[in-house]
C-alpha cells in the first residue's frame, strides 16, 4: 500500500482528498502547515507528497526546497490556486514534480498520483551513465557534465535533458516532451516547455561552437550536436 502526505490548511479539502484516496486503497497522512509536514517526513517513510503553495509557518515552495536537500527521489505534487505560469515555474524550480490548479477533477487528481508513482517506481530501477557527444549525465546521481565540467540544473531540466539525450536525433514534438518531462495533461496552453528550454540552452551552453537544442518551426524540437 503506497502511503502518501498531504500538506494542505483547509481542512474541507483534506477530507476530501483522504477519503477519495483511501478509498482508492492509499494510506494516507496530513499535516496543516509545512513545518509539521518536515516533522512528519522526519518520522515516516513516504511514497508522495501533496502540497498546497500557502500554508502557515513554513509555505509549499520552502518545503519543496528543505525536502529536495533530504530526498531527491520523492515525487511531489503541487496543489495549488496559484495558477500564472509564473507560479507553476517557482514550483518547479522548487522541486515539485508536477502542478495541479485548484479546483481540480479528483479523477485527474488520481491519474497524476499513478503517473508519479509509476515514474517514481521506473527510476528506482538502476540506470547508468547516458552520454552524448560532451554530454554526460548520471541518473543515479543526478549530475550532468559538459567537458568534465559540472553544469548545475534544477529537477525539471534535468528532466528535459536526460528525455532529450535519451532519444537523441529524435524530432519531439511539443506535447511528445510535456507529456514525459511534466506528466499526463499537462496544460499545453502555457509556455513553461519554452522557457525551461530557453534555461537549458543557456545552461549546457554554446562552448566550442556546439548547439544542441533546435527549434523545428510547427514540428517541435531536435537535440543534435551541431557546430
Amino acid at each position: 500500500m503506497h502511503r502518501i502526505l498531504i500538506l494542505e490548511d483547509e481542512i474541507k479539502t483534506v477530507k476530501t482528498i483522504t477519503k477519495g484516496l483511501s478509498e482508492n486503497g492509499y494510506k494516507v497522512d496530513f499535516a496543516m502547515d509545512g513545518e509539521e509536514g518536515l516533522v512528519l517526513v522526519g518520522k515516516n517513510r513516504y511514497d508522495l507528497i501533496i502540497t498546497d503553495i500557502l500554508m502557515p509557518k513554513i509555505n509549499g515552495i520552502e518545503f519543496c526546497e528543505q525536502i529536495r536537500q533530504r530526498n531527491a527521489g520523492i515525487p511531489i505534487l503541487i496543489l495549488s490556486a496559484l495558477g500564472f505560469t509564473e507560479d507553476k515555474l517557482k514550483g518547479f524550480d522548487a522541486g515539485g514534480d508536477d502542478y495541479l490548479v485548484k479546483p481540480f477533477d479528483f479523477q485527474e487528481l488520481l491519474a497524476r498520483i499513478k503517473a508519479l508513482l509509476k515514474r517514481s517506481l521506473e527510476n528506482k530501477i538502476p540506470q547508468r551513465i547516458i552520454e552524448y557527444s560532451d554530454l554526460k549525465l548520471n541518473i543515479d546521481t543526478k549530475e550532468v557534465f559538459r567537458n568534465s565540467t559540472p553544469i548545475q540544473l534544477t529537477a525539471k531540466e534535468f528532466n528535459l535533458l536526460e528525455f532529450f539525450m535519451l532519444n537523441n536525433e529524435v524530432l519531439l514534438t511539443k506535447e511528445q516532451i510535456i507529456e514525459h518531462v511534466w506528466g499526463l495533461d499537462f496544460d499545453t496552453g502555457t509556455n513553461i516547455l519554452e522557457v525551461y528550454i530557453s534555461y537549458l540552452r543557456n545552461k549546457i551552453g554554446n562552448q566550442e561552437g556546439s548547439k544542441f537544442i533546435h527549434t523545428r518551426k510547427g514540428l517541435g524540437y531536435i537535440f543534435k550536436d551541431i557546430n
